[in-house]
């Protein structure tokens, strides 16, 4: 594939084959807590922000909403590693970038403090930064800019709406939490419920338990996750993975344990919250992040500490 011209490669970095590896790509706004920065830049200019970014380039940046996450990600590369040094079924992390390169040493330089093995920096001065997502085979895109992540869901490519907060770094393992409607799961119950209401919604699923649910917009990379925690024994698995809906077990349980199951797609804990707050059990399982559709939930997940990101 040809590089975009501004394409820093990371040679501190062994590259990864990106037709076998998990390619996550994060913009510097997911990764990077860089609010202060995007408020020069909106309010002064791009030139003024470039120029601050120039004259702090060996400050570091300080962590972001998924900062965790790709520590953990990294984690989980070097135990695949250990158990197999020939393993080229590995993550993957790419910084996608609106900065230019003269902006972005400060970039490179915060990653490089923290020690964080990302491959590549793309400084893209397109206005969607997101068409050049399928070429580096990205399979999980982070932003905090919505259009971006409007942009990259409807080119087919996984993605979320990362909000900016202050993040506890959990421990290893890494620990993800999918919603199911409308994440892992299409929306078609939701629509049902939109229209007929729960009644309707519940009498819909019983008529459809043997079918399996609809494609939901983050399956392909919960997919490929399941691909990587197939590897180790359920014991020594540096991944873990958790399903936390709004379903009631009870009535709309089944069809989705069903849907996983017809998927081949393991989930280490389910959770049917039947409705209720979302908070409480996240803020037990501790996730690095954890993808909803729902930003009631988003905001329950946040007021607990739990980096979130939103599937709009």
């Amino acid at each position: 594939m040809a590089e975009p011209e501004s394409t820093v490669i990371n040679t501190n970095v062994k590259q990864k084959d990106p037709s076998t590896a998990l390619v996550i790509a994060v913009t510097t706004r997911a990764i990077f807590n860089l609010e202060e920065e995007h408020k020069l830049y909106l309010e002064k200019g791009k030139e003024e922000y470039t120029r601050h970014q120039q004259v702090n380039q060996d400050k570091p940046l300080p962590p972001g909403t998924a900062f965790a996450f790709i520590q953990a990600v990294q984690y989980v590369n070097k135990k695949i590693l250990e158990s197999n040094p020939a393993e080229r079924n590995l993550f993957d992390i790419l910084v996608l970038s609106n900065n230019s390169p003269e902006s972005g040493v400060r970039i490179i330089n915060s990653a490089k403090h923290y020690g964080l093995e990302i491959s590549k920096f793309c400084f893209v001065s397109d206005e969607d930064s997101t068409q050049y997502l399928k070429s580096h085979g990205v399979k999980l895109f982070l932003s905090a800019d919505r259009t971006d992540v409007c942009n990259a869901l409807r080119r087919g490519v996984s993605a979320a709406l990362v909000f900016q907060q202050e993040v506890q770094a959990p421990s290893t393992p890494l620990r993800v939490v999918f919603d199911g409607d409308a994440v892992l799961f299409s929306d078609e119950t939701d629509q049902i419920f939109q229209e007929q209401g729960l009644e309707g919604a519940v009498q819909y699923e019983r008529a459809m338990e043997a079918i399996p649910i609809g494609e939901g917009p983050l399956k392909a990379f919960a997919m490929h996750l399941g691909k990587m925690r197939k590897k180790f024994g359920q014991e020594k698995c540096p991944i873990r993975t958790y399903l936390v809906t709004a379903r009631s077990g009870r009535d709309m349980g089944i069809r989705a344990i069903k849907t996983l199951r017809e998927w081949g797609l393991p989930i280490d804990e389910a959770f049917f919250m039947d409705g209720a707050p979302k908070g409480p059990i996240l803020a037990q399982i501790q996730p690095h992040i954890f993808f909803d559709d729902g930003l009631h939930n988003i905001q329950g997940a946040q007021n607990v500490g739990v980096p979130s990101a939103w599937v709009p």
